[in-house]
């Protein structure tokens, strides 16, 4: 069983699992959730953490100016409302005044154990300064660079202190931009727009979001514990409502949020079938139990990268030949409902202004399907690495991301039509990457995932994921991204970039892969974002 590592979002899918039509069952307010996390969070620092354990302690514990409904429309959080410029470069927001700070421990400089206070615009243009700060080094940086002077900020040309970000008065924030972006107020619904206090992030001397007394909360849940040793038992993080917090939050119906930390997705896994946790998340297929409720969304895309470096695969016209021998529609008739065929680059479940990105631009003018252009360039592929025949070779797959039945309909179809034939080789995931980095491989069933729920966030892939960064030629596409003022030009822009990789073939997108959450069926209202593996427990309901 493997997870979907996928770091932050902009729009969640939502999980209403029925229970069994009790009458009596109560409201289904006030529950202890009993949780699980796969691994130790590796931050708690909204600006710079990835991993999909901290994405869920992150979601629960902070709140940002605005945030995305379940269907992704951006709405205002902690901004009680915002004005935009006619020009589209300045974003005021009057902050509401019922956000506030806590932290159940005691720093004496800053604060007593289990004072309030409130969130002020100063803590907004801190936490900004700091995703654009080169030192840094956050993930999530260039979805900020339109910021004034952010590009120069992150190239180390001005210091983080000229970022087009002010506090006009403690509940005002102004922000400037460079050129005016269709994306920015979405980014601001991201996790890494959440505000940081300078004065308690510099109390903690470099420990900032690594132990329970080095983080505090301005959303539903604060921290109350938090233990792991790696060469123990009973890992747990705790967190509660947080009671000051709830009219900003609309309402936050549970209590309390217990997470058991497992090591692995076994540990996972057990501790839910036992009882120990009420949901996981999961990219495996196989958890189908009358007790459950699964809903899956279509998040990951799975495509060919070739190693050409050495082997076969340093021939262009060998790789452009099993691309475009490809038929998909045939694929289509063998799938489950866990997989679809791919054409395009970006899956259908990163949104656009509320919408499927897939439903706004159709990813079947990607169809590149051409057997007797394959024909023609495999002789020629034989002819310039002047050999008769091809060795067998092996596609390496991450065990469990995809059934291997459907990698070997590509197989046949390809030595049907090209006479070549390539086998199948499971791995584990920790296999998989290394073997990527060591050009252990000569081609390998890629999972492309975006690190927030947009298609900016899949595509920005092939600009930071060293795995991918050949696919594109090396050209840096977020940058033109950012810049698109409206929808549709977003949309626009976005659809020449996959058509650029589809065409260079260094990325064939062959299926799009579904992520689950699995709940118990006495839950309601899970909100589950399959980008960064982030689970939402503030709205969620429990019937048992």
């Amino acid at each position: 069983m493997k997870k979907l590592p996928i770091a932050f979002c902009a729009a969640l899918c939502t999980l209403s699992a029925v229970s069994c039509g009790n009458k009596d069952r109560g409201d289904g307010t006030g529950h202890m959730y009993d949780a699980v996390l796969c691994g130790n969070p590796a931050s708690l620092d909204p600006q710079f953490a990835s991993d999909p354990a901290s994405a869920t302690v992150i979601r629960n514990m902070y709140s940002g100016l605005m945030r995305a409904d379940e269907n992704g429309n951006i709405t205002c959080c902690n901004a009680a409302s915002y004005t935009v410029s006619p020009d589209g470069l300045t974003y005021t927001f009057n902050l509401r005044r019922d956000n506030y700070w806590f932290l159940d421990a005691d720093h004496d400089d800053i604060m007593d154990e289990g004072e309030y206070f409130p969130v002020k615009a100063a803590d907004y243009v801190f936490a900004f300064q700091r995703l654009l700060d080169p030192k840094m080094q956050s993930p999530y940086s260039a979805y900020y660079s339109c910021i004034k002077n952010g590009e120069k900020i992150i190239s180390g040309v001005f210091t983080p202190d000229y970022a087009g970000v002010r506090a006009v008065d403690d509940y005002t924030l102004e922000i400037v931009l460079d050129y005016p972006s269709a994306a920015f107020l979405s980014m601001l619904a991201a996790s890494p727009a959440s505000p940081c206090n300078r004065e308690f992030f510099e109390s903690t001397k470099g420990t900032y979001g690594l132990n329970d007394g080095a983080v505090m909360s301005n959303g539903s849940f604060y921290m109350r514990q938090w233990f792991y040793d790696p060469y123990g038992h009973h890992n747990i993080l705790y967190m509660r409502r947080l009671d000051k917090n709830t009219s900003l939050e609309n309402t936050v119906i549970p209590s309390f949020l217990s997470f058991s930390i497992e090591k692995d997705e076994d540990g996972v896994w057990e501790t839910f079938k036992d009882g120990g946790a009420e949901c996981l998340t999961t990219l495996y297929t196989g958890h189908t139990s009358k007790k459950y409720s699964v809903t899956g969304k279509s998040s990951v895309t799975l495509g060919l990268i070739f190693n050409t470096k050495q082997g076969y695969f340093k021939n262009e016209s060998l790789r452009k030949a099993l691309a475009l021998c490809i038929d998909r529609e045939k694929l289509a008739d063998s799938l489950s409902s866990d997989v679809e065929a791919a054409y395009g680059i970006v899956p259908p479940a990163a949104m656009l202004s509320g919408r499927s990105y897939r439903e706004l631009s159709s990813d079947k003018g990607f169809n590149r399907l051409d057997t007797a252009a394959a024909q023609e360039l495999m002789k020629k592929a034989k002819d310039e690495l002047k050999i008769g025949s091809f060795e067998s070779t092996k596609i390496m797959v991450c065990a469990n991301t995809v059934d291997s039945a459907y990698l070997h309909l590509i197989s046949q179809q390809w030595q049907d039509t090209l006479g070549i034939y390539i086998g199948i080789e499971d791995v584990t995931e920790d296999e998989f990457y290394s073997r990527i980095r060591k050009g252990d491989y000569s081609l390998a069933l890629y999972p492309l995932r975006g690190n927030i729920n947009s298609p900016l966030g899949v595509i920005s892939q092939f600009d930071t994921n060293s795995d991918l960064a050949a696919a594109s030629g090396g050209n840096k596409l977020l940058p033109g991204l950012m810049r698109c003022t409206t929808v549709a030009d977003t949309v626009e822009a976005v659809t020449a970039a996959e058509r650029g990789i589809i065409d260079g073939f260094g990325f064939v997108p062959v299926f799009y892969k579904n992520s689950y959450l699995v709940a118990d069926k006495d839950n309601e209202d899970i909100i589950y974002d399959p980008f960064s593996g982030a689970v939402d427990y503030r709205l969620a309901k429990n019937y048992s």
